[in-house]
């Protein structure tokens, strides 16, 4: 009985000392910045992007090569979370971007953190070929053709009921 006792009590003690290591660990990591992310995920040149960052309690900056260097501030309803707004330069490549933060002198960078939307293709249906090919033309041809094939039957069985 004494056994079973001590058994259960050790258990105990070593499942709290379990639930208790990630915290521990959770608060050295404290000073580093961690979870950048980035909204929208998809943005158009000379849009807005709205970043936060976690465990970046005093601020700091963040750049990339599809915005200037911008500021992040420390969030007032969190204490350990920061936030910045960057404008998208206009001539950004296409694509996706990375993001570096800088927080109190420890960086943390996010490759593909976001995708700068390149344009649109033109033209009629946003095709992007230089006119019809072969096959569309064959295909539009038949179309066609099967379009006074109806008609020329319509027309007919029209005429024949109208004469009887």
């Amino acid at each position: 009985m004494r056994t079973t006792r001590a058994l259960a009590v050790s258990a105990t003690a070593l499942a709290a000392l379990g639930l208790a290591a990630p915290s521990a660990a959770a608060r050295d990591g404290f000073d580093h910045p961690s979870n950048i992310v980035a909204h929208p995920s998809t943005v158009a040149p000379g849009g807005q992007l709205t970043v936060t960052v976690d465990d970046c309690p005093k601020g700091g900056h963040m750049t990339s090569d599809a915005f200037p260097r911008t500021e992040l501030r420390p969030l007032h309803h969190s204490s350990d979370t920061s936030k910045g707004v960057a404008t998208i330069h206009r001539n950004a490549r296409p694509g996706g971007h990375h993001i570096t933060v800088d927080c109190d002198g420890k960086t943390l960078t996010k490759d593909n953190a976001f995708t700068v939307m390149g344009p649109a293709a033109g033209g009629i249906g946003g095709s992007s070929s230089s006119g019809a090919t072969p096959t569309d033309m064959a295909i539009g041809g038949g179309l066609m053709g099967l379009a006074v094939v109806g008609g020329a039957v319509f027309w007919m069985r029209r005429r024949s009921e109208s004469n009887a």
